[in-house]
């Protein structure tokens, strides 16, 4: 049985991370401040060390918690003659959620040389791309057609479908342009869309 202490532990914890991640997304990585997390978590600033280390150990926990958020969104991926277009659903769903957007605002911190998001990010998008494997893996592909590098070429067509929707969410249609990303991977994979 979990003592009191460490039931409001967990829930600062958790707190403060919800709060990094709406404000990285907001703000950026560098923008942000640990007394602009307290502020908006409700807890004190002195947690934040304590909880996490430093400002880069709440990136990790950050990341972290986006991964398995997706994992969890995603779930294990199920053959069958639906799967890209489940898949495909999924990936408009997980493109809409609001946390999002945190991947658009630390790309630009990212790329930079020496920043401490750059492995992060590259964590981030590693398992982004063993989501989409594991999408490709249910389907038969052509002969000549590696998993590894189309769902790399998948998960580059979602980042920039994603870039370009947040950028401009009034002008790209997000359902239109999924749906013709399916019937273009079912003609080019040769799998009913």
């Amino acid at each position: 049985m979990a003592t009191r202490r460490a039931e409001t532990t967990q829930q600062s914890r958790h707190l403060l991370v919800a709060a990094a991640t709406e404000l990285f997304s907001e703000r950026g990585y560098r923008q942000t401040s640990f007394e602009d997390i307290a502020t908006r978590s409700g807890v004190s600033r002195g947690s934040i060390p304590w909880h996490f280390g430093n400002k880069e150990g709440l990136l990790a926990a950050v990341v972290e918690h986006v991964v398995d958020t997706m994992r969890a969104g995603f779930g294990t991926p199920e053959p069958g003659p639906d799967a890209l277009d489940r898949a495909l659903r999924q990936a408009v769903a997980f493109t809409r959620q609001p946390s999002t957007r945190l991947f658009i605002t630390l790309l630009a911190e990212a790329v930079e040389p020496g920043s401490p998001l750059h492995q992060r990010y590259a964590v981030l998008h590693e398992a982004m791309r063993d989501q989409v494997r594991s999408w490709v893996d249910l389907v038969d592909l052509p002969a000549g057609i590696g998993a590894e590098e189309l769902s790399t070429i998948l998960m580059g067509t979602l980042i920039g479908i994603h870039q370009q929707w947040r950028i401009a969410p009034d002008t790209v249609d997000l359902d239109a342009t999924y749906a013709t990303v399916r019937t273009l991977l079912a003609t080019g994979l040769g799998v009913t869309a």
